[in-house]
């Protein structure tokens, strides 16, 4: 596969003439006709929609005047974000194949396309953003497309595919407990959960209220920011959209991350089963960061273990709220693993909900305390570099090894990015996070690694005999 390009490669090849709007669209569905049967990517394409919006797209770079941030770039939606081209399903039997009738584009639908993205279609998703696959569903087993006996991480599962195969090149996904973060490590790309409320989320059926966030997956920790300088700001239609200022993430890509500090916790007693190759990575990262001007020092996150409970009681209790009408009357339909975790709920009290409450409270101000000593934290984002889809049946320890749904509960912005690879070629994955609001400097280190590793703009190898691009 020649030319994997980075949204912000492809943006360059657009303006200086060298691909058009077109090709690229052509060449992200040449990618996906050759491995979406085995990898499940889409739920629905959009192919005559797309190549329109494509056009259009070189229309305007013809007339010399390209002014969206995004215009030309083939973007793929997961499919519990509404699109006007198409019914949003959660990939479920159960969601009202109406319910986004009446919705049309959501507001980040909106954003990207008036910045000039390409919507391809609609991307596999776990059944409303929760659980693993249910091979007894009608719907596709989302595949890694480093080995494809092994799953994509969920529940972004076929924005974390279509990425690392090329066959979009950025996306949308929608992080709970980790559900941009976990699909991104698996899958070998970058993915950001900013802040809570940084990016509005109406038009996205919920999962946990007080914990949902929409946001980028793409290569790199700069494709994220310019999809992050779109997608950003408040907007009246959701009731938890932080009126906050908005930066140009961009521009605070400097490669230079001298004067900040860096608190690493390395959260090696987390999981047992720690696979071998995450310390020299992470010793490798450290070092690389080092070398670009930070200070890294060892931290301890407060509360981790109140803090990750306090997310699986609020999540399983708001998805309870949510589906408990339709868990009574329609049962079997929901995935085996939607029918566990979000029934689980029914253990939870009310107090235990309010006691999660007050836990993340206690666990904000910890953690702010935190960062009163250090500018960033960063950990692995799981201990594993992804399970076999034989593994799948029996979850619930495993969920342990990833380490994200701490972040969650507190709300901090969390970006990910590739930092190696296991024994077998899985990709291995760092997670940056940052002070509430200042994705400028989470992002800024993210993109300075990328800028002295290569990581991110590795290719699977089953797609070195697509020709695209």
């Amino acid at each position: 596969m020649s030319d994997y390009l980075t949204i912000s490669d492809a943006l360059d090849a657009l303006r200086d003439n060298k691909i058009t709007a077109t090709e690229l669209v052509q060449d992200a569905f040449a990618a996906a006709d050759a491995v979406d049967s085995e990898l499940g990517i889409y739920l629905a394409r959009f192919d005559e929609q797309a190549l329109a919006a494509a056009a259009e797209a070189d229309r305007i770079y013809a007339a010399g005047d390209p002014a969206g941030a995004l215009l030309g770039i083939p973007l793929g939606i997961k499919d519990i974000i509404s699109t006007l081209e198409g019914e949003t399903t959660a990939q479920s039997l159960v969601l009202d194949r109406e319910w986004g009738a009446a919705i049309g584009d959501a507001v980040v639908t909106a954003r990207l396309r008036a910045a000039g993205g390409v919507i391809t279609g609609k991307l596999t998703t776990m059944e409303y953003a929760t659980g693993v696959p249910d091979p007894t569903k009608p719907f596709p087993i989302p595949k890694n497309p480093w080995n494809t006996d092994y799953w994509t991480g969920g529940s972004s599962s076929g924005t974390g595919s279509g990425v690392a195969s090329g066959a979009i090149l950025g996306g949308l996904g929608t992080d709970t407990g980790g559900s941009i973060r976990i699909p991104a490590a698996f899958c070998g790309i970058s993915g950001l959960k900013a802040t809570f409320g940084r990016v509005p989320k109406s038009g996205c059926v919920p999962l946990g209220y007080s914990l949902d966030n929409i946001g980028p997956m793409a290569r790199s920790a700069r494709d994220c920011a310019l999809m992050l300088n779109v997608l950003a700001g408040y907007d009246a239609s959701d009731p938890c959209a932080a009126e906050q200022p908005v930066e140009d993430y961009v521009a605070g890509l400097t490669g230079d991350l001298s004067g900040l500090t860096i608190g690493l916790d390395r959260l090696a007693l987390v999981y047992a089963d720690r696979d071998p190759a995450i310390d020299p990575a992470i010793d490798a990262a450290v070092k690389a960061l080092t070398a670009l001007g930070a200070k890294v020092v060892d931290v301890t996150l407060p509360l981790w273990d109140e803090l990750s409970a306090a997310t699986r009681i609020t999540s399983r209790s708001e998805a309870f709220a949510y589906h408990a009408p339709d868990l009574q009357s329609r049962w079997d339909d929901y995935f085996e693993a939607t029918r566990q975790g979000v029934g689980a709920a029914v253990a939870f009290s009310g107090a235990d909900y309010v006691q999660a409450q007050r836990v993340r409270r206690v666990g904000q101000k910890a953690l702010a305390a935190l960062f009163e000593t250090v500018d960033l934290v960063i950990t692995p984002t799981s201990s594993v570099a992804g399970w076999s889809l034989d593994e799948l049946g029996s979850m619930t320890e495993r969920f342990l090894a990833m380490h994200t749904g701490y972040f969650n509960a507190v709300g901090n912005p969390a970006l990910v990015v590739p930092m190696g690879f296991n024994d077998i070629g899985l990709p291995l994955s760092l997670q940056v996070v940052g002070r509430p609001f200042d994705e400028t400097t989470v992002l800024r280190a993210g993109d300075a690694f990328q800028r002295v590793s290569d990581f991110h703009l590795a290719v699977p190898p089953m797609m070195s005999s697509v020709a695209v691009a």
